[in-house]
């Protein structure tokens, strides 16, 4: 059983990762940290309630930590998600309350409960962890491992022409967190999913249809020519909500001239924590920009050591964005047969 600790800000690609790991018999969701990204902390925390509800997962902590960055204004993503986080998709109103347990409490304290034990997969900003780090600078030795979805290197940026949306939105933290793995050994240093491989992951249309019959519901068609905001009326409520989620991405990824697709960082990144998705890798020096108001937020990696400093990063290079569907598609629509299965015997 792998414990893996989430650290998200529930837009719509962290939402497929929440429900791909909750489809993985073989992972122990440990709990849900939220931070402010894509959304407020607070409004991502009731999106992973309310997916954790969806999915009859309750009992799985979910707490809310940094509602800022530590230096700079917070700046959201609704036209990239929607203004809830979720794209069209409707939730269902959750039963559990959010933890009275701080998110950065939830880090040190479940880490330090279970040493060696635990991956933390972080989707969202880095400013919970970096609090978490200052609370705890052992984190990293205690951590069995830890995965990040975050920056580009030598990659156009998705927010400037430089910097990736989540290191863009707490740079300092970002900065922070690189610097408390420097010299780790190599099977501690973090592994970093940047956008030159998460955009591979392009859900197109395909992939939904494939989806909703993998769920055992239709095929789930979520089409270029059909009216934007469309709804979907698949008999599964999980596709239904992924797939109404997933259209609002597709339609803004095609308003910015990327195609009718949905980059699905954070499956990707999920896949990666656990080892269901392959995938090489590179070590680096890497460092982060809060100085410059050009290139601030910008992710640097030193691959061949001219900054004289140790590995302080993992690099994904390369993966199988074909592959990474299929773990995808398989697993979440096998939850999805099963949640329908209990919804018609009740």
């Amino acid at each position: 059983m792998q414990r893996i600790l989430m650290d998200v800000d529930t837009g719509i690609d962290d939402a497929l990762a929440i429900v791909y790991l909750l489809s993985r018999p073989d992972v122990h969701l440990q709990a849900i940290t939220c931070t402010a990204g894509n959304v407020g902390a607070h409004q991502v925390a009731r999106n992973s309630l309310s997916l954790l509800e969806l999915c009859g997962r309750q009992g799985i902590e979910v707490a809310v930590g940094a509602e800022v960055p530590l230096e700079i204004p917070l700046v959201t993503t609704e036209e990239t998600h929607g203004p809830q986080g979720i794209g069209y998709a409707e939730l269902p109103a959750p039963a559990q309350q959010i933890s009275p347990r701080h998110a950065v409490d939830v880090w040190v304290e479940e880490v330090r409960a279970h040493p060696g034990e635990i991956t933390g997969l972080i989707t969202g900003p880095l400013t919970n962890f970096a609090v978490a780090l200052r609370r705890e600078p052992d984190l990293p030795r205690l951590l069995k491992g830890l995965v990040i979805m975050g920056g580009s290197f030598y990659y156009q940026g998705n927010t400037t022409p430089t910097a990736e949306w989540n290191t863009s939105v707490d740079p300092h933290a970002a900065k922070e967190v690189y610097e408390a793995y420097r010299g780790l050994p190599e099977d501690k240093l973090p592994l970093v999913c940047a956008l030159e491989t998460t955009e591979r992951i392009e859900m197109l249309p395909e992939h939904l249809r494939r989806l909703g019959e993998a769920a055992g519901a239709g095929p789930e068609l979520v089409l270029p020519e059909q009216p934007e905001g469309l709804r979907s009326t698949s008999s599964s409520p999980l596709v239904a909500c992924l797939s109404d989620a997933i259209r609002f991405y597709m339609e803004f990824h095609r308003h910015y001239d990327q195609g009718y697709v949905a980059h699905m960082h954070d499956a990707f990144a999920a896949c990666a924590a656990v080892a269901r998705t392959p995938f090489t890798a590179r070590l680096a020096t890497v460092d982060v920009e809060t100085v410059s108001p050009l290139l601030v937020g910008t992710t640097v990696a030193d691959f061949r050591g001219l900054w004289d400093l140790p590995p302080n990063a993992r690099i994904v290079t390369g993966n199988d964005p074909g592959q990474c569907f299929d773990e995808l598609i398989s697993s979440v629509g096998a939850l999805a047969r099963s949640l329908d299965r209990s919804l018609a015997a009740q």
